[in-house]
């Protein structure tokens, strides 16, 4: 600086200045040599400085110019130990603002090298300082090298953190792990420096971990299906149900976050470092405290605490449940959901049906506080009762009804009725409906009746036996027509069948549905219920007879077939008529 001082005064006139005679041209000549004295330095260009003094609010930096430079404080946030005689970067905005200030700023100086020094920082894996400057959805922003980086909220500790606003406005040590170039997005982590760490220590941990072991832990989070417990650097998981040997809902009702138990270990893979861990191994079990003098057949209360459709799980008393499945809740044959009888939380009494202290099983009953209604089925339902049934459900051969819950019985086809042929039951009644009934049998064995609807009624076939005998003839309706022949609804009851050839009237016509003629029987089969009928024997047999016996064939013909109506119900006590019709053509012969 000497030389360059001598060399810049060499031609100064000493004597001028002494005397006060100095000149323009010699003031020219001192700013000139003034001005050479100082750096050379351009406005938008990052050159190095020393800090010279620190305040609350400025940071004055000396770049060698002929003023030093003021740079907010607020810009070396990221680096509290900042210090007068450091060495910084700062960028020329202005040599020289309104008040002859020379304008520097640290933060563009940094941020003009921040994109290369991030990069660098992640392919070296380096550690670098941030400032958190504010919280933002998911995490922090932290300030990088004067550059925004996203830190998130799972990336800030290796514990979960539940209060973040206690890390604003700290300086912290971070490691860069994504970085989008055309975004410009940077991505920090704090837990990736204690990472590794934690990895030797956790492989130390578990190397010395047992099973059976107690250790003391705290509790670090709570989730629907366990509890993670901190065991000093390592994590283990107490799942749910290793909580309680009684049923837990919520994790929530056992412990509480930062809470210290001590727990059991279980299993644990040094590998994929997982520990299980267990927390009601530590109490006895309460199957182990169950009264010993609990036997079959003795009756126990309790709480419905879990419901399926098979059943539901009963607890007689904490950790110790049986279950009662649906066809142990009633008498009743009909299988359905549990959830129609029971719901969790009713409080019920029970039979216990078995006991398995080795296996910890009980199974339940309800339907044994009742009576079983087969019991003493006989005498309630004997044969040829008459009762009043519930249609449950059909099948081709029959009916399905339930006397009461656990009675039922079965209606076949072939017992609903006397007179019509049925094909199906859906024809007859419908499911849910009542209907009265006769058991015909009881198989106590099976726990089934055979049952009957049309017995209820006096057979007519019985009757009409003595009305429908082969060569009667009698009034009859059509009213059913089919390919082989027609059904004929008869006045005093019951269906008979005539084939086409039958059918034929006397004028050589068909018969047709709904015409009212004369039949004649010519079949009546009483063990298959067949009645063959016959219009056109009513007056073909007459045209058959010989001439002689012809005469007054008008009355003969409805003589005749009084007659036979007449005979045929004689069972009914009507034998005058019959005397007397007898005696009348007897009469009219001889004459």
């Amino acid at each position: 600086m000497s030389e360059v001082k001598n060399e810049g005064l060499q031609d100064f006139n000493w004597d001028e200045f002494e005397n006060g005679r100095s000149s323009e041209a010699t003031k020219e000549t001192l700013e000139k040599a003034y001005d050479e004295t100082l750096s050379k330095i351009a406005e938008q260009q990052v050159v190095e400085g020393e800090v010279i003094s620190i305040d609350k609010k400025e940071v004055v930096v000396n770049i060698g110019y002929k003023s030093d430079g003021i740079i907010p404080a607020s810009e070396f946030r990221y680096n509290p130990d900042l210090k007068v005689g450091d060495k910084v970067e700062v960028y020329v905005e202005n040599q020289e603002d309104k008040r002859g200030q020379l304008v520097l700023s640290h933060k563009k100086a940094r941020l003009s090298k921040s994109w290369e020094r991030i990069n660098e920082a992640k392919d070296n894996d380096e550690v670098i300082q941030g400032y958190i400057k504010c919280r933002t959805k998911g995490g922090m922003i932290v300030d990088i090298f004067g550059i925004e980086a996203f830190l998130p909220g799972s990336q800030i500790d290796v514990h979960p953190i539940r209060d973040y606003d206690v890390f604003v406005g700290k300086t912290m040590e971070f490691k860069v792990v994504k970085i989008n170039q055309e975004f410009r997005n940077v991505v920090v982590s704090h837990k990736a420096l204690i990472e590794a760490e934690l990895e030797a220590q956790k492989k130390e941990i578990i190397s010395h971990l047992e099973k059976g072991q107690v250790l003391e832990g705290t509790v670090k989070n709570i989730t629907s299906y366990g509890v993670f417990v901190d065991l000093g650097g390592v994590d283990g998981l107490i799942h749910i149900t290793d909580l309680s040997w009684g049923r837990v809902s919520d994790p929530h009702e056992i412990v509480q976050l930062d809470e210290k138990i001590k727990v059991v270990i279980l299993d644990f893979d040094e590998e994929k470092k997982r520990i299980a861990l267990g927390l009601k191994q530590l109490t006895p079990h309460p199957w182990d405290s169950l009264d010993p003098n609990l036997k079959v057949g003795d009756h126990v209360k309790g709480k419905v605490v879990v419901m399926a459709d098979y059943g539901a799980f009963v607890e007689i008393q904490p950790g110790v449940e049986g279950l009662i499945h649906v066809s142990e809740m009633s008498w009743s044959q009909h299988l359905r959901s549990a959830n129609e009888f029971l719901k969790v939380g009713d409080e019920v009494e029970a039979v216990i049906l078995s006991l398995d202290r080795e296996e910890r099983k009980m199974s339940l009953g309800l339907k044994q506080l009742k009576e079983d209604p087969w019991e003493h089925i006989e005498e309630k339902y004997p044969v040829g009762s008459r009762h009043t049934a519930k249609v449950r459900n059909f099948t081709n051969f029959g009916i399905f009804v339930e006397l009461e819950e656990g009675v039922d019985g079965l209606i076949h086809i072939s017992d609903l009725s006397w007179t019509k042929k049925i094909k199906h039951p859906s024809e007859f009644t419908t499911v849910g409906a009542d209907i009265d009934v006769v058991v015909l049998e009881i198989d106590k064995e099976n726990r089934r009746l055979s049952l009957g609807h049309k017995q209820l009624e006096p057979n007519p076939w019985d009757t009409y036996e003595s009305i429908y005998t082969p060569g009667s003839v009698h009034r009859g309706k059509i009213t059913q027509m089919m390919d082989k022949g027609a059904v004929i609804t008869l006045n005093e009851g019951g269906e008979g069948f005539a084939t086409p050839k039958h059918l034929v009237k006397e004028d050589g016509t068909q018969a047709q549905l709904g015409e009212e003629l004369d039949f004649k029987v010519i079949e009546f089969v009483k063990d298959t219920k067949r009645i063959i009928l016959s219009h056109s024997r009513t007056f073909e047999d007459v045209k058959e007879e010989p001439r002689s016996n012809r005469k007054h064939s008008g009355n003969k013909k409805q003589e005749a077939t009084a007659i036979n109506n007449v005979a045929a119900s004689t069972s009914l006590g009507d034998l005058n008529v019959l005397a007397k019709l007898k005696e009348k053509m007897e009469k009219d012969e001889k004459k």
